[in-house]
């Protein structure tokens, strides 16, 4: 095999340039003919994908191996502590609590929207009248800015002129004003109602598709066998619903895991960072206590969980297509 390239190569080599130039021309051309081309659209996003996202990410869990504050960035002096800032975090309360914090606004949010989404989704599928507009209307919520649903509901869960408080004084339901969003328990109950607002119609409108689906032709059959609403749910409408239903909960698990925004406007992670998730935990340690590597260290570690769920995820669409 060698023997038979380096003959080409000679061959090649005694050729007239314009020759050369043709043959290797032809070769490029027959390479990146049929099944290769796609390189060339793919080629673009690949490089801006390098360039503003794995560059920062390498950057970071570099930055987190080092010892860097705001005394030495100035300097320039940067010293590998290896896993010296993730094994401080460990015994960092701030970092357990938010972490904690993070898992349980993830799940209750989860739960909520959920529930509620696929109710809305099982009753806009019926068909009757103004169903579309009162649907179109229910995306509002998503796709308002998260920052100005925030200031939305920081101002509905104010103490003095909320509007939460204005309803329950009017119904007698409380004698004084409820801090919600001083005091460590209701501050979550706040953050959680707001998300779950805004969630619900992203769920609402991705198990609404996957109903969609379905084929009416089974629910026909299934009514001529004698089977009640409740069986027909249990044994047609969930079991074909349930990659719709695992796109949804991974989906939904990244986007409030990574939760930022509603948590910085509505809280800053208080009260007594009762709030604290690790977005804001890794943004206060860098950007206010110019902690720049012990920040990384947190945002890496919120990067492994979220690319372990995105891993699940792939694999769990990847097995669905094969299937």
């Amino acid at each position: 095999m060698g023997c038979c390239t380096e003959l080409y190569l000679c061959k090649l080599a005694r050729q007239p340039f314009s020759i050369r130039k043709e043959l290797f021309m032809g070769k490029i051309k027959k390479k990146f003919r049929y099944d290769n081309v796609g390189i060339f659209f793919v080629l673009p996003a690949f490089i801006y994908m390098l360039v503003f996202v794995g560059y920062p990410i390498i950057r970071n869990i570099i930055l987190s191996f080092q010892d860097v504050g705001a005394g030495n960035l100035v300097r320039g002096a940067k010293n590998f502590v290896m896993f010296d800032n993730y094994v401080e975090l460990m015994g960092d309360k701030v970092f357990t609590t938010s972490l904690f914090n993070t898992l349980r606004y993830t799940v209750l949010c989860l739960v909520f929207q959920f529930v509620i989404g696929f109710a809305l989704a099982l009753f806009f599928n019926r068909k009757f009248a103004f169903a579309k507009p009162i649907r179109g209307i229910l995306l509002v919520p998503w796709m308002i800015p998260v920052t100005v649903t925030a200031l939305m509901f920081k101002l509905l869960f104010a103490t003095d002129i909320g509007v939460i408080n204005f309803i329950l004084r009017s119904l007698h339901l409380i004698g004084k004003n409820i801090e919600w969003l001083t005091t460590p328990g209701t501050a979550m109950f706040a953050l959680i109602c707001a998300n779950v607002w805004i969630g619900i119609p992203f769920n609402m409108i991705l198990i609404s598709t996957g109903l969609t689906t379905i084929p009416k032709e089974l629910y026909e059959s299934s009514s001529i066998d004698g089977a009640n609403k409740v069986q027909t749910f249990m044994k047609i409408t969930l079991p074909l619903l349930k990659p719709t239903i695992e796109s949804v909960l991974i989906l939904g698990f990244i986007y409030t895991f990574k939760v930022y925004d509603l948590v910085y406007v509505m809280t800053s992670g208080g009260p007594v960072n009762s709030t604290h998730m690790l977005s804001t935990y890794s943004y206060k340690l860098s950007f206010e206590m110019f902690k720049y590597s012990k920040g990384s260290a947190v945002a890496n570690v919120l990067l492994v969980i979220l690319l372990i769920v995105g891993v699940f995820y792939i694999k769990a669409t990847t097995d669905e297509e094969e299937a």
